[in-house]
Order: C-alpha cells, then sequence, then structure tokens
C-alpha cells in the first residue's frame, strides 16, 4: 500500500509494509530495485510487499538460527 500515487511520491517510490497491523514501515526505494523485486514476487505469485516481508522474516530467521547455533557449539566446547 503506497501513501503516495507512484508518480506523486517525493524523490521515488514509497511502499508500506504493516506487519500484523502493529507497525508500519516505509521505504524509499529507487525504481530499479522496485522493478527487481517486482520481478522476485511476481516469479513467486506475492505482491512486492508480501516479498519484502518474507525476505526480512526469512533473514531475521536466520540471524537468530546462526546466533543459536554459535551460542551451542560455545556451549558444548565446540569450535
Amino acid at each position: 500500500m503506497s501513501r503516495f500515487p507512484e508518480s506523486d511520491a517525493p524523490l521515488g517510490r514509497l511502499a508500506t509494509l504493516v506487519s500484523m497491523g502493529t507497525s508500519v514501515l516505509s521505504l524509499r526505494i529507487d525504481g530499479e530495485l522496485l522493478e527487481r523485486l517486482r520481478l522476485h514476487a511476481a516469479k513467486r505469485g506475492m505482491s512486492v510487499q508480501d516479498y519484502v516481508v518474507q525476505t526480512l522474516i526469512r533473514d531475521d530467521f536466520d540471524e537468530r538460527f546462526k546466533s543459536a547455533v554459535d551460542e551451542t557449539e560455545k556451549f558444548y566446547g565446540v569450535t
């Protein structure tokens, strides 16, 4: 969902991400990046908003998983 029509968005395009109705994140990105996001999302049958949210969730999971593995290895003395 965009606050501005694409032609009226200041300094590029604006995307608004809403997660569980609790937070809003607005991103200003250039047209080339938005087009690449559209292509990636379309390949998966997703909206750009859903694609970006899923990518962020996946990246967050990867970081938390790596941290948990590192802590487990540290606990057991595996390096």
